[in-house]
């Protein structure tokens, strides 16, 4: 089931202005969604040298940082940790599709019921993230279960997520519900290769999260920054776990 995410202010504007974008990249031919509606952003981000294999080997163990439990879905059993690293937080959990901020071709109210036009955390323009150009990820709002703002996580915080063979990396873009956890972006999906239907898409398992305590990508809106501190953050993570 779609979680929406919850709509938070923003605290202030991003300190630097968007970064250029590249120059358009080739569309792998085994691509499951047809060119014209992949995210540009997405479309740029090819494989690194981090495996899969090796970030989860990294993950394998949980410390629990959270003093509780999360469900993956409302009325899902309450099972999900937040487990602590040196250097950074994880859960693995579920994925379902967040389509809020700035509306789109696949991001509005006619393809999403749970729309709403406003992320938690905003572009260096002041503008709202885009769910279908930006892949992001969601974290849940503060409780007695766990605080990510205790842990070195803020907006624009750089993630590693894993899904089958691929290792992907987005921003902290989005706050979702208290008690439950596991949800990211359209675009987030879509360079997984998961179902970006935000009305029946994700998946209900298999998505492992790592954020990188006190990362930030800058400006916020620029994957290709997420991208480059991602894979070294991952190699880091790595040699340390």
């Amino acid at each position: 089931m779609r979680v929406q995410s919850l709509t938070l202010a923003a605290a202030g504007a991003a300190l630097l202005a968007p970064a250029a974008l590249p120059a358009p990249a080739m569309i792998p031919a085994a691509a499951a969604v047809p060119a014209a509606v992949l995210p540009p952003e997405a479309v740029r981000e090819r494989a690194g040298d981090v495996r899969a294999a090796d970030l989860l080997a990294a993950v394998h163990d949980c410390a629990p940082v959270s003093r509780g439990r999360y469900r993956s879905d409302h009325g899902a059993p309450a099972d999900i940790p937040v487990c602590g690293k040196r250097g950074a937080v994880h859960w693995k959990a579920d994925m379902d599709i967040d389509c809020d901020g700035r509306p789109g071709r696949r991001c509005n109210r006619r393809t999403d019921p749970l729309f709403s036009a406003a992320t938690a955390f905003q572009q260096s323009d002041g503008r709202y993230l885009s769910a279908e150009r930006l892949p992001y990820v969601v974290v849940p709002a503060p409780s007695r279960i766990w605080n990510y703002r205790k842990h070195g996580v803020r907006g624009g915080t750089v993630a590693a997520v894993i899904h089958r063979d691929r290792v992907r990396y987005a921003v902290v873009g989005d706050v979702g519900p208290r008690h439950v956890i596991g949800e990211a972006s359209y675009a987030m999906a879509r360079s997984l290769g998961i179902r970006t239907d935000p009305r029946g898409g994700g998946t209900a398992s298999g998505v492992t999260y790592i954020l990188f305590k006190n990362s930030g990508a800058a400006p916020i809106e620029s994957h290709r920054a997420a991208v480059a501190q991602g894979e070294r953050l991952a190699r880091e993570f790595i040699r340390r776990n």
